[in-house]
């Protein structure tokens, strides 16, 4: 679709007809560029692109042929807790009259050059990126564009100038440990999530605060990095729990990790809770159903999402917005934590491979 004239005006700044002028192009041209068309010379668009950043331009209308969609951009959609923000984001997307688009931007935390093209010609009413980091570039075509955007659980520390909805992951950290060495622990293994992410490191922060607040010294062959999978929970744990002296009690940082840590138990015949004690992050509905029960911290997903798609709307309505808000987290308990066994090292002697279950 090319924009006409009255489809896009400057704000006191600049005309299409005077950037067309400008860039030694057509107006057609220009509108191609706003539209994210792809038929346009590359050096063509740097420079239009330019031209358009430097007069602060702003499309101000949507075409009255253009479905209002909310776009979630996710940089993969294989997680259970992908489905509590989609659902959270639908809720708002509903009362607005609004659908519902789902991108997987193929890129560890930043979308890429193709979402962006594609995005700009859905026109979606605004993206809710999760897990991401924004480049400066993709800020200033959002903006260019008056498309708005909120990012959830950001990958790092979002500038000032970012909107973003989080959730308390220190302290969530520090009541899964807290809680883990009021039941007796002492030998308590972390597995977090990547190394890159600032919800990973917050819960991590959490749990050694916990531990240094209770005198207790952090083993480091008990600290490892993850991925948020049941894959990587499992190959974590199975390191931990084939130590000499392993743990009595493993914190993961999501739920799906600690479904890997029960597994990674359950064929080495470690009885959960007897002999281990397992806390999970997230609190995803599968954590209920585990055996045992996942003792987890909730993560309130679906209102985190909520919260993102309604800034959203402000952000449309030109409503001043927080830039940065952050939920609570809470414990809940559950069946996969108990004391530590007895014994010298903290633990049963191990049981022949197989035997027992989670």
């Amino acid at each position: 679709m090319l924009l006409s004239m009255s489809d896009e005006e400057g704000i006191g700044r600049i005309t299409l007809a005077q950037v067309a002028e400008q860039a030694g192009v057509s107006i057609s041209t220009v509108s191609k560029v706003l539209n994210g068309r792809q038929d346009v010379a590359a050096p063509t668009r740097v420079r239009v692109e330019r031209l358009l950043d430097a007069h602060a331009y702003r499309r101000t209308t949507r075409s009255a042929r253009e479905a209002p969609l909310i776009e979630i951009v996710f940089h993969e959609l294989e997680s259970i807790w992908a489905m509590e923000l989609i659902r959270g984001v639908e809720n708002v997307a509903k009362a607005h009259d609004a659908g519902v688009v789902l991108t997987e931007s193929g890129t560890r935390h930043a979308p890429g050059p193709e979402w962006m093209e594609a995005m700009l010609q859905r026109r979606p009413l605004g993206v809710v990126l999760v897990f991401s980091a924004l480049p400066d570039e993709v800020k200033k075509q959002l903006r260019a564009r008056s498309i708005p955007f909120v990012i959830v659980d950001p990958a790092g520390d979002p500038d000032p100038d970012v909107p973003s909805v989080g959730s308390a992951n220190w302290s969530g950290g520090l009541a899964a440990t807290r809680h883990l060495i009021e039941c007796g622990h002492r030998r308590i293994g972390i597995v977090t999530g990547p190394e890159d992410m600032l919800c990973s490191l917050a819960r991590l922060d959490g749990f050694r605060s916990a531990m240094a607040m209770a005198g207790i010294e952090v083993d480091p062959e008990l600290v490892l990095f993850g991925d948020f999978h049941v894959e990587g929970g499992y190959d974590r744990a199975a390191r931990m729990l084939d130590l000499p002296e392993r743990p009595t009690a493993i914190f993961a940082g999501s739920d799906l990790q600690a479904l890997g840590v029960l597994e990674a138990a359950r064929v080495r015949g470690i009885q959960v809770p007897d002999d281990l004690s397992v806390v999970g992050y997230d609190d995803v509905p599968i954590a209920r159903w585990a055996s045992p029960a996942l003792t987890t911290v909730h993560q309130p997903l679906r209102q985190m999402a909520e919260e993102a798609a309604q800034m959203l709307m402000r952000l449309r309505a030109q409503e001043p917005v927080s830039t940065r808000l952050e939920l609570a987290t809470s414990l809940v308990v559950r069946k996969s934590t108990a004391p530590p066994p007895p014994g010298p090292s903290g633990h049963r002697p191990r049981k022949e491979n197989g035997a027992g279950g989670s």
